[in-house]
């Protein structure tokens, strides 16, 4: 009964330090958030880094906080439980002289090793809770974009508050030359953000609440920047949100996080985070420059010049799936070069850019790209339909007939 009185004092010694720790680990947890500033701004993976990334926002802040005190919590019990069995191992050994004890149960030990772990599995589970309810209030949002993500790219609308209109896509934008293909080594040096670089940024201004709607219009995929402490699913057909508001400007790159398909690992994601000035500009040139592009749908267009935005339209959409051979990957996406339906009547291609195609027949199918303006979806299906070896009768279509079909 000795030992056992010397194991309840030494588990209630460790309760109240794991409970102490995880009490001021949660109220470190905001202060950490203001110090964010001074951490953030690498904004993605850095060689050799063996931590998460450094926090950008409060509830970064709270999550980098809670690993590392979780862990320290479980070295604690690690250490105390494996000392005390190597020390009992060790010091009471047969060879000692020490003989096993008799005892079969105690009521004390047995009350303690149900009493210490429910003490810490609250004092984790308490500063816990309160990270994950502030990672799910997205009320009084400054901002709210709607991230749509799509084989293999992302939409965003700016929907509510300043910049209210702004809609574009974001691609990547390394160079194929540095990516090589498979069995091909790339023929340029890789820049320092390889994978990690779009053509279009998201552009929020700092110490603004911004909520993020997500969606998707093919398969599952996940916006995720870790330096936010942001991870949130896309799913077809259903709307998730979340939000973050940056405590530093600068550059912040994620990744797609959900196995999406072959061109998965090159969806990168980047928020730059600006001042309310900059950000105030940014949004001024782009609905002006959104406005230079509004086409007008009942402009005729000659077949040359549709073929040459065509050409723009499909290297930067489509080339992913169809290849720029036109002859898709077998099995995965459809051949174009010779297609029924590129060089059938041009309704159903039309209606099968503007609503997708389900056919069952690919592993991969054919999202809907309602998202593109009636004279990009008219100029792309107008491409296919005299290049490669396609000569379809219907070998033209306008962006009205684009329009018409929407309804």
């Amino acid at each position: 009964m000795k030992y056992a009185k010397r194991l309840q004092s030494l588990m209630l010694g460790l309760s109240l330090t794991v409970a102490g720790i995880a009490a001021w680990a949660a109220d470190a947890a905001p202060a950490a958030a203001t110090a964010a500033g001074t951490y953030a701004g690498t904004g993605g993976p850095v060689i050799r880094e063996l931590n998460l990334q450094p926090p950008a926002t409060q509830i970064a802040s709270e999550i980098y906080n809670l690993h590392t005190w979780m862990m320290a919590i479980c070295l604690i019990i690690f250490v105390a439980v494996f000392g005390v069995m190597f020390y009992s191992i060790l010091k009471h050994r047969k060879s000692l002289g020490h003989q096993a004890a008799t005892f079969h149960e105690s009521t004390t030990v047995e009350i303690a090793w149900t009493v210490v772990p429910f003490l810490i599995v609250i004092g984790m589970a308490l500063p816990a809770t309160r990270t994950v309810v502030g990672m799910k209030d997205t009320s009084n949002a400054d901002i709210t974009i709607k991230a749509t993500g799509m084989q293999w790219k992302w939409g965003y609308d700016y929907l509510q508050g300043q910049g209210q209109g702004v809609s574009f896509l974001s691609n990547l934008s390394t160079p194929r030359s540095q990516v090589g293909e498979p069995g091909v080594e790339p023929s340029e040096k890789r820049g320092d953000n390889y994978l990690m670089e779009v053509d279009n940024e998201v552009v929020v201004p700092v110490h603004k609440k911004i909520r993020l709607i997500t969606t998707a219009n093919d398969v599952i995929h996940s916006w995720s920047i870790p330096a936010f402490g942001v991870k949130q699913d896309a799913i077809p057909g259903f709307v998730r949100d979340t939000w973050f508001k940056a405590d530093a400007t600068g550059t912040y790159r994620g990744y797609c996080s959900e196995l999406c398909g072959k061109e998965h690992a090159f969806m990168p994601i980047v928020v730059k985070v600006v001042t309310d000035a900059e950000y105030k500009v940014w949004v001024d040139g782009k609905l002006k420059e959104l406005a230079a592009l509004a086409d007008d749908p009942n402009k005729v267009w000659t077949i040359d010049e549709l073929k040459t935005r065509g050409d723009k339209v499909y290297n930067t959409n489509c080339v992913a799936c169809h290849q720029a051979t036109g002859k898709g990957i077998p099995g995965s996406f459809a051949a174009l070069d010779g297609s029924p339906v590129v060089n059938g009547p041009k309704l159903e291609q039309i209606q099968t850019v503007l609503n997708g195609k389900h056919s069952g027949k690919f592993a991969g199918e054919m999202p809907a790209w309602k998202q593109l303006s009636d004279t990009d979806i008219a100029a792309v299906i107008t491409f296919t339909r005299n290049n490669w070896s396609n000569k379809a009768a219907e070998n033209i279509v306008q962006p009205a007939e684009v329009l018409a079909a929407r309804k």
